[in-house]
């Protein structure tokens, strides 16, 4: 077999463990934090506050949004999303290298 499609194939299979592992991540995220947040409502609710009080409580989605902060940067990993360093950032960074490799070698001509 043609080693190059090994390692697509394996690139590939691994493409999809982590799109995989993003989107149990996602459902663990979303039932978790239902749970929560409902075991939180009616727990307020039976300490006296109203319904929406409790449920306007910034407790009740705390985790919802610090979760939500490692789930965001999760999915930036699994779908290549890098604002910072992306694929503009990385060619003129090769081309910046290139050019000073280039300017040195030719100090020693």
């Amino acid at each position: 077999m043609d080693t190059k499609y090994l390692d697509r194939q394996i690139r590939a299979k691994k493409k999809i463990e982590d799109l995989k592992g993003f989107y149990w991540h996602l459902a663990s995220y979303v039932a978790v934090n239902l749970f929560i947040s409902t075991v939180k409502v009616i727990g307020d609710m039976g300490d006296g506050e109203t319904f929406l009080e409790a449920f306007w409580n910034f407790g009740t989605f705390a985790v919802w949004f610090f979760w939500g902060i490692g789930l965001a940067f999760h999915a930036m990993k699994v779908f290549s999303y890098n604002p910072f360093f992306g694929k503009e950032w990385e060619e003129r960074q090769i081309q910046k290298y290139m050019e000073e490799d280039k300017k040195e070698a030719e100090k020693y001509r």
